[in-house]
């Protein structure tokens, strides 16, 4: 069985991407992906800015949108390619003259409005690191990796600035500019208006040399510990971005592409702002968080064909029911695609029978840096499978150990799994996006491979056809609507507050969000565990964590301990859902 190839536009039909995928894979090679980018002039390298902007404003896509942005109140504003250029390069310009070198960070910490587009590009015009905050961080996860991440440069708004880094600025010494968008605020020492900056700064710019292996991107990511890890990508990269935009999300030039990823995820950055503007296509970006009425009236009056979001999303979108879907024009949707945990098998067939269209789960990581395995517009879907390696990827499964993690050998070997298996998900290196090092944790980055396989940490099973099958994750990291969150952090949080002695945090299941964070708290001696205690908690929480904050607080004098003296998480979560202490082979873990 396969879906159907041929998608219709108006009165133009168009033949999907990746048609054939076995000759596809083997006639598939990374050098001519390379090739099919411009590159520098005169051979001086490969930059992520020029082939997403320059390159189209210096040709026949100049006066073509590039980025359509809507604003909360209804607005719309359009910015052509060639306009992008000019802006990018007065940003470019900018850093200059406030003496920022290539290879230093810029940070951003702003939601999805035209300046985070414009600081992003122009910073890697200028041969800078770019590493994007989530805006709704409170203030020590916005410290930690700003203060790891040696930052900088700094765009943000004012109203962030005061709430969030303020608070901390003196706890980071690299820190040396502030720049804060929209008008300039007089009140705010130690920062500049972006605005007056760029006016003043000429819109002409010429990227230097830069080789596809210098660093370019640099996203932070939770492990085991749930400690952020700064995953480092280079310039390459791109070509990564360029071929999955193709044949996973089967995107061309004149389509709308809608990426509803948070900027400050790689998610918001790979396919939020590279992948679309490589492939020369307008990309929407939409400053409203999420609400159903006005996603499926953007979907509509914007007529987006190509629509990349998340299964939380789509979960909110199923329980409105398929009433307000009815009463809008999607015809104009050829692909939706989805990513950041397991889609269930019931949204795919939603999307099918309510919006017209399969949503095509796919998969990767903050360190693969674009999509790995996906579901194609040509091909069959799977109801609940990730779907196959991209051509250029090859993936495997590996046989694993009691800890359940590959099983490697005291020669460093591993044993992959031959045809239908269950073991953990694991990809030859070597693709373009692959990350390139830990920052300071050169131990911790060997540690991630094995005789040439990248470990990705995730179980899967592969059924007799190839197509992959999440299973769970072998670590604790929470998946809370579609974000990474550090039980570490979190709990490392609660405990400053004067009234908690230790705390463990754990996921629980939620039909919506897929996990809610729930912490257990132990409180020292002699403070009494009241409900006035626990709002106190809840707020202290959100002040110094944002949005990630746990949503439920539950007072524990009994937290479970290995010999060691860590929190066993996996045990609180086991006495959560009703499981046998030692056996939590039934948890459904997120990716």
């Amino acid at each position: 069985m396969r879906s159907e190839t041929i998608h219709k536009r108006g009165d133009e039909r168009v033949e999907a991407y990746l048609v054939d995928y076995d000759r596809a894979r083997r006639e598939f090679s990374w050098e001519q992906a390379r090739a099919a980018l411009s590159g520098l002039s005169g051979g001086t390298g490969l930059n992520i800015a020029f082939e997403a902007v320059d390159r189209h404003a210096a040709g026949s896509r100049a006066s073509i949108t590039a980025l359509r942005w809507l604003d909360r109140a209804g607005g719309v504003q359009e910015i052509s390619y060639r306009d992008l250029a000019e802006l990018t390069a007065r940003f470019a310009n900018v850093l200059g003259a406030l003496g920022v070198r290539p290879g230093e960070r810029v940070f951003t910490l702003l939601g999805r409005v035209p300046d985070l587009y414009v600081a992003a590009l122009g910073a890697l015009k200028a041969r800078c690191v770019l590493s994007p905050l989530f805006a709704a961080f409170g203030p020590e996860p916005v410290a930690e990796r700003m203060r790891l991440g040696e930052a900088a440069v700094l765009v943000t708004t004012p109203a962030l600035y005061r709430r969030t880094v303020a608070p901390i600025r003196d706890r980071l010494p690299a820190l040396r500019h502030v720049l804060l968008t929209g008008p300039t605020e007089t009140d705010l020492s130690g920062t500049g208006s972006l605005a007056g900056l760029l006016s003043a700064a000429s819109p002409e710019f010429t990227i230097g040399p830069t080789d596809p292996q210098d660093a370019a991107l640099l996203h932070f990511t939770s492990g085991t510990t749930g400690r952020p890890k700064g995953a480092l990508h280079v310039h390459e990269a791109v070509v990564a971005h360029h071929v999955t935009a193709r044949f996973a999300l089967d995107l061309r030039p004149d389509d709308v592409f809608w990426c509803t990823a948070d900027p400050g995820w790689v998610t918001g950055t790979s396919y939020g702002i590279i992948a679309p503007l490589v492939i020369g296509a307008t990309m929407l970006s939409d400053e409203s968080e999420f609400d159903a009425r006005r996603w499926y009236r953007v979907l509509a009056e914007q007529r987006v064909s190509v629509w990349y979001t998340a299964p939380t999303a789509i979960r909110m979108l199923m329980r409105r029911g398929p009433e307000e879907a009815a009463r809008h024009d999607l015809s104009a949707l050829r692909l939706i695609a989805s990513v950041g945990e397991p889609l269930n098998p019931e949204a795919v067939r939603w999307g099918a029978e309510v919006l017209g269209r399969p949503v095509h789960d796919n998969w990767w990581q903050t360190e693969t840096g674009a999509i790995m395995i996906g579901n194609f517009a040509a091909a069959e879907i799977r109801p609940g499978s990730m779907g196959r390696p991209l051509p250029g990827i090859d993936a495997g499964l590996l046989e694993r150990g009691p800890n359940g993690r590959a099983l490697v050998d005291a020669d460093g070997r591993v044993r992959p799994l031959e045809e239908a298996a269950e073991g953990e998900l694991a990809l030859r290196a070597g693709w373009p996006s692959m990350f390139r090092g830990y920052l300071h944790d050169a131990d911790r980055y060997a540690a991630a491979f094995a005789d040439g396989w990248y470990l990705t940490g995730d179980v899967a099973r592969r059924d007799a056809d190839g197509w992959y099958w999440f299973v769970g994750r072998a670590d604790d990291v929470i998946k809370s609507a579609g974000h990474l969150v550090g039980p570490f952090e979190v709990e490392s949080a609660l405990m400053a507050h004067p009234a908690v002695a230790e705390a463990g945090v754990i996921g629980t299941p939620d039909p919506v969000a897929g996990e809610l964070v729930k912490a257990f708290v132990t409180l020292r001696a002699g403070v009494e565990p009241t409900e006035e205690l626990r709002t106190e908690l809840l707020g202290f929480g959100r002040r110094a964590l944002g949005s990630v904050a746990p949503r439920e607080i539950v007072f524990d004098d009994a937290l479970p301990h290995t010999r060691s003296g860590k929190v066993m998480r996996r045990l609180l979560k086991a006495r959560e859902l009703g499981l046998p202490e030692g056996d939590l082979s039934t948890l459904e873990v997120t990716r």
